[in-house]
């Protein structure tokens, strides 16, 4: 009987060994099944990735970053940027994305720009007006560079024998109107004057040589000049008023310092009854009688289609400077009347904003 019972008692916890494996094992399987259904619940996030890599990708080929540097806030630089972004989106679409930063007249502050976007790596850089140009080239000789509102390349960038491609990764646009033409325009509106005042912002190079330029188309008329220089907006009231107290007309070249305060040139000028023939037309429309101008919308856009050129591969050291195609006569209707200047039929209106 004892052995009998030894034997029952050994089945027994045999048995009770054998469920208590089972009950491991089981366990075991079911957490191998919990962590597969978990993997397979977050398996659409790793699917979705490569899209993200495929539209992160896709932007990155298709984007170019345009950095602008416009060195003061006037009609005529305004007219520049808005045509060259205008043009450049028509050519690329949504490709492009520009960083639009004004230096507000300051030439350090166009080198702190330009050097802001040497950081960020820009695709290429727009340098409105001689000194943002003069910027950038100082600040980068990778980065294309293209230059507008920027009279005489050679002159800007001290280059002896400037043949009108700049070279290297730089180009652009230049706002020269023909200084004869200008000439023969103060004489065929004043042939009776005898001294001109030649007006003019002594820190800016590209004003400098237009009026050494057109003081001798003058006086190869008869007439005889006198430079009027300031250094900047501080001293332009002073300088202004001995010039309208000493000429008969007074010259003002395309010029951006100039062309920021032409409220204080006219408001001396036409009190005195001294007439102002300009450079460009939104000085005209300041404080002048009449210009032989271009548009710098139209100039703006040249130097976008010459920037779309760009990205799309063409080699800008090549690519010799551009000039507006087409010049107008055009006249500030309200100056004339109240000087009681008669213009001739062929000059255009200077439309009132």
């Amino acid at each position: 009987m004892k052995k009998l019972l030894a034997l029952l008692l050994t089945v027994a916890m045999v048995g009770s060994l054998t469920a208590c494996g089972g009950s491991s094992t089981e366990t075991a399987a079911d957490s191998a099944s919990e962590a597969t259904e978990s993997t397979e619940a977050e398996a659409p996030a790793e699917t979705e990735a490569p899209a993200e890599s495929e539209t992160a990708e896709g932007a990155e080929t298709a984007a170019y970053t345009i950095g602008i540097c416009q060195l003061v806030q006037h009609e005529a630089l305004d007219a520049a940027t808005q045509g060259f972004m205008d043009a450049l989106t028509e050519e690329l679409g949504d490709k492009v994305t520009f960083d639009v930063q004004n230096a507000q007249g300051d030439s350090n502050t166009c080198s702190t720009i330009i050097n802001s976007f040497v950081s960020k790596n820009v695709d290429l850089i727009l340098a409105n007006a001689t000194p943002a140009l003069q910027a950038a080239a100082a600040g980068t000789n990778t980065i294309p560079i293209l230059g507008t509102s920027v009279t005489e390349y050679g002159v800007a960038l001290d280059i002896s024998g400037f043949t009108g491609t700049v070279g290297g990764n730089i180009s652009g646009t230049s706002d020269l109107a023909p200084l004869d033409g200008q000439a023969d325009m103060l004489q065929e509106l004043f042939p009776d004057a005898e001294k001109v005042g030649l007006l003019y912002c002594s820190a800016e190079a590209n004003s400098q040589y237009q009026v050494d330029t057109i003081k001798a188309f003058l006086e190869e008329k008869g007439y005889s000049c006198e430079y009027y220089s300031f250094s900047d907006s501080n001293d332009l009231s002073a300088i202004v008023t001995t010039a309208a107290n000493e000429v008969d007309v007074i010259y003002v070249p395309t010029d951006n310092t100039a062309a920021s305060n032409t409220e204080i040139i006219n408001n001396i000028c036409l009190p005195a009854g001294i007439p102002v023939i300009a450079g460009e037309e939104g000085i005209c429309a300041g404080c002048g009688v009449a210009t032989l101008s271009i548009s710098y919308y139209d100039l703006g856009v040249g130097t976008g289609k010459m920037a779309a050129r760009i990205l799309q591969g063409e080699d800008i050291s090549t690519m010799p400077i551009e000039y507006a195609p087409n010049f107008t006569k055009k006249y500030n209707a309200s100056i004339c009347e109240t000087l009681g200047i008669t213009i001739p039929d062929d000059y255009v209106a200077i439309e009132a904003e």
